[in-house]
C-alpha cells in the first residue's frame, strides 16, 4: 500500500460528522479502508456554529477512521457547504502580446487567475472558479483554447463564493483537531463526482443533495457545471414537523421517520398504528402511520417545490435529459422518486456512490448518506493524479495553500503523499 496514494474525506454535515480513508487500487476504483462517525452537535445548517462541539465531532470521527484503517490521518480534504454559498456567471478576457506563438496554459491560467480578483461583497470570498467555454478572436464555444492561434482570449466561468466566516470557522475546527486542510470543497461539487455519471452531466442532470441541514443543488450540462445552490432545509426539519405533530420526542421523530416514513400520504395504510413508549408513568402513545405520511409529505412538497423552481430560475429546466438525481441521507425516504416525479415531470432516480467504489468491508459506505463523503475523497484524488493534454490549472485559496512542496498524510512522518493544489472539479471532462 502506497501512502502516497491515501486520501482522506471529512464531511462536517449537520447531523454528522463523518471521515472516510480511501485508496485506489490497481483498477482504478476506490477502496474505502476505514470510516468514522460522530454525531454532529455544533454545525446549524451547514455552518459551524459551535467550535468545540464540532472539534470533539472531528476528533472522534478521525480516531474512529484510524482504529479501523490503521492509519495516522494528518490532512484532509473538507466539505463545505449553507445557505452563505452563492453562485454567479462572469465573463473575463486578457489580450496577448505574442500573436505568433500558440494560446498556452499559462494564458489560460492568467485569465483564470483573474477571477479570483473579481470584487466580491463584503465578508464573502471566492472558493471555487470553474471554466465554462472561452472565446478566441470573437470565435465562440470554445472547450479548450490551448494550441489555438489568436490576440484576445475571453472565457465564461462560474464562480462560487463563500462567507469568510464560514471558512474560518471550518479551518479553525480542523486546525485544533490536529489536522491540516488540504482542499476545502463544495459539497454539492463532491456529491456529483460520486454519483453522477459523464453520460447524465453531458445529457443535462440536476443533482439534489438532502441533508439534514440543507438541500443542495447542481446542474450540469454538456459534461459543464451551470448552476449551484444550497436552499437551508433539509431531513431535520421534517424530524421537527412529526416532533409537533405527533407530540413525540425528538429521537422518537426520527425513528419514525427513518422506519415507518413515506413522502406520499396515499401509500400508507389508514390501518397500521405504532406504539410509541411514553414519558415516566405514562401510558404509551399511539401514531397513525397515515397521518405521519401526511406531516412528512406536506413538508417534502415544500421541499421540491423549492428545488424544482431554482431548477427554473437557472434557465435549464427544458435542458436536462438525464433528469434529476436525489442523494443524501434524505433520500432514503420511501416513495420519495414517484413525489419528485410528479411535481417535477422529471426522470428521476436515487444516486448511490457505488459507481466508483471497489470491494470493501465497509458497507454503509454505498449507502446515499455518504455520497459526499465518498466524493470528497475522489476529489483529493483528482488533485492527486498527474494530469496529461490541456488542462487548465485552478489555483487554490491563499488561506489553505501551504508553503511545502509536499505534505505528510500521516503525522509520523512515513507518508509522503503529494497533495497538489486543486486543480479544478470538471477536470475528468475537460480531459
Amino acid at each position: 500500500m502506497q501512502n502516497d496514494k491515501i486520501v482522506v474525506g471529512l464531511d462536517i454535515g449537520t447531523t454528522k460528522v463523518c471521515a472516510l480513508v480511501g485508496r485506489k487500487n490497481e483498477y482504478g476504483k476506490l477502496e474505502i479502508l476505514g470510516m468514522g462517525k460522530a454525531i454532529s452537535e455544533g454545525v446549524v445548517r451547514g455552518i459551524v456554529s459551535n467550535i468545540d462541539k464540532t472539534v470533539e465531532a472531528i476528533k472522534k470521527a478521525i480516531r474512529q477512521a484510524e482504529e479501523q484503517s490503521g492509519i495516522n490521518i494528518g490532512v484532509v480534504n473538507v466539505g463545505i457547504a449553507g445557505q452563505h454559498i452563492k453562485s454567479l456567471q462572469h465573463n473575463g478576457s486578457i489580450t496577448r502580446q505574442v500573436t505568433d506563438h500558440e494560446i498556452t496554459v499559462d494564458d489560460v491560467n492568467r485569465l483564470t487567475n483573474d477571477m479570483y480578483r473579481l470584487v466580491t461583497p463584503p465578508g464573502s470570498e471566492i472558493i471555487h472558479v470553474m471554466p465554462q467555454e472561452y472565446k478566441v478572436d470573437y470565435e465562440e464555444g470554445i472547450v479548450d483554447p490551448v494550441g489555438m492561434s489568436g490576440v484576445r482570449l475571453e472565457g465564461n466561468f462560474h464562480i462560487i463564493t463563500a462567507q469568510s466566516n464560514a471558512i474560518n470557522n471550518i479551518n479553525k475546527c480542523i486546525s485544533r483537531a490536529g489536522l491540516e486542510i488540504d482542499n476545502l470543497i463544495l459539497e454539492p461539487l463532491a456529491s456529483c463526482m460520486s454519483v453522477l455519471s459523464d453520460e447524465e452531466k453531458e445529457a443535462g442532470v440536476a443533482l439534489v443533495d438532502i441533508g439534514g441541514g440543507t438541500t443542495d443543488l447542481a446542474i450540469f450540462k454538456d459534461n459543464i457545471i451551470r448552476h449551484t445552490a444550497v436552499l437551508p432545509f433539509g431531513g431535520n426539519i421534517i424530524t421537527s414537523d412529526i416532533k409537533q405533530g405527533c407530540m413525540v420526542m425528538q429521537n422518537q421523530a426520527e425513528q419514525l421517520k427513518v422506519k415507518f416514513g413515506k413522502a406520499i400520504a396515499d401509500e400508507a395504510s389508514e390501518n397500521e398504528i405504532v406504539s410509541i413508549p411514553g414519558l415516566r408513568d405514562r401510558t404509551p402513545k399511539e401514531i397513525s402511520l397515515k397521518n405521519l405520511a401526511y406531516i412528512i409529505e406536506a413538508r417534502m412538497e415544500e421541499i421540491v417545490e423549492l428545488i424544482y423552481a431554482e431548477i427554473v430560475r437557472s434557465g435549464y429546466a427544458n435542458n436536462l435529459a438525464a433528469g434529476i438525481v436525489i442523494t443524501g441521507g434524505g433520500a432514503q425516504l420511501q416513495n420519495l422518486v414517484q413525489l419528485v416525479e410528479y411535481i417535477t415531470g422529471m426522470d428521476t432516480r436515487i444516486g448511490y456512490p457505488n459507481e466508483h467504489l471497489g470491494k470493501s468491508k465497509i458497507d454503509a459506505v454505498k449507502s446515499p448518506m455518504h455520497a459526499t463523503g465518498v466524493g470528497l475523497v475522489l476529489a483529493g484524488y483528482q488533485s492527486l493524479d498527474q494530469r496529461t493534454g490541456n488542462f487548465v490549472e485552478i489555483p487554490q485559496q491563499k488561506e489553505f495553500s501551504k508553503p511545502e512542496a509536499t505534505k505528510t498524510v500521516s503525522k509520523d512522518g512515513n507518508g509522503i503523499g503529494l497533495f497538489q493544489k486543486i486543480k479544478g472539479f470538471l477536470s475528468d471532462d475537460i480531459d
